[in-house]
């Protein structure tokens, strides 16, 4: 008998995340775009985040080395990427989509144009959702998070990363859109470098930013889907051109 009500129960989950798909690709309707449906996960690293961290350790450079304990730090790691938990994971940079993929089981679609389809925007701040986007030859992280700024008034975060350098991030533009009840809001801006603290971006309010009561203006059923597109910038594309 518990056999079968799990069965049953995980047949209503599939219906029900079928059910949002086509929800998204019935409001994005755009000819080859991808639907990701993105399920929340509460961050685990609102220990100290990564940010303070890192300035913990560049103020400890300031101090005198111990000559007895010095240890030579390698300028080509990068930390872990993944905003989600404190993973004391380093390596290249040309290894971080393999860490992330296998290690944090973060999905990745490849394509242009790609909605987004994040589910239970009810849930407590903080929460995330997060997926890789494959297209131009790179690949970058999307983050959208749940998340108190001041007590009481959790807002929506969405940024777009490269996972690549801050002067391969300025070759390219992207675009988020929402699109509900003849209603449209649209953010473009230059993807930020991953080597950056996606938190520092969240903290600055340098990506899309919703209140409650927008975020609930947008979403259908608990759910908000954000088409995504990618682009070379204009400076980029001239230079080609040339």
């Amino acid at each position: 008998m518990l056999f079968f009500t799990q069965c049953f129960g995980a047949v209503l989950d599939l219906i029900h995340l079928r059910f949002q798909h086509y929800k998204a690709k019935r409001v994005f309707s755009a000819a080859g775009q991808l639907v990701c449906v993105v399920n929340p996960t509460h961050s685990l690293k609102y220990a100290p985040t990564r940010c303070a961290a890192v300035q913990a350790s560049t103020e400890q450079d300031i101090l005198p080395p111990c000559h007895h304990h010095e240890v030579v730090h390698d300028p080509q790691l990068v930390p872990c990427t993944c905003p989600l938990f404190s993973c004391p994971w380093e390596g290249h940079l040309e290894v971080v989509v393999s860490h992330l993929r296998q290690t944090h089981r973060i999905n990745i679609l490849q394509g242009a144009e790609i909605v987004f389809l994040a589910t239970d925007m009810h849930l407590p701040a903080p929460t995330d959702w997060i997926i890789m986007h494959s297209c131009l030859g790179h690949q970058f992280l999307l983050v959208l998070r749940k998340q108190e700024k001041h007590e009481g008034h959790p807002q929506f975060f969405a940024t777009m990363m490269l996972i690549g350098t801050p002067t391969q991030a300025n070759n390219f533009t992207y675009r988020l859109e929402l699109n509900r009840n003849q209603r449209r809001l649209k953010w473009e801006a230059t993807p930020r470098s991953i080597l950056e603290c996606v938190d520092s971006v969240i903290s600055d309010g340098d990506c899309l930013v919703l209140n409650t009561s927008l975020a609930q203006l947008f979403s259908d059923n608990g759910s908000l889907a954000i088409g995504i597109a990618i682009t070379t910038s204009k400076v980029h594309r001239g230079i080609a051109e040339m």
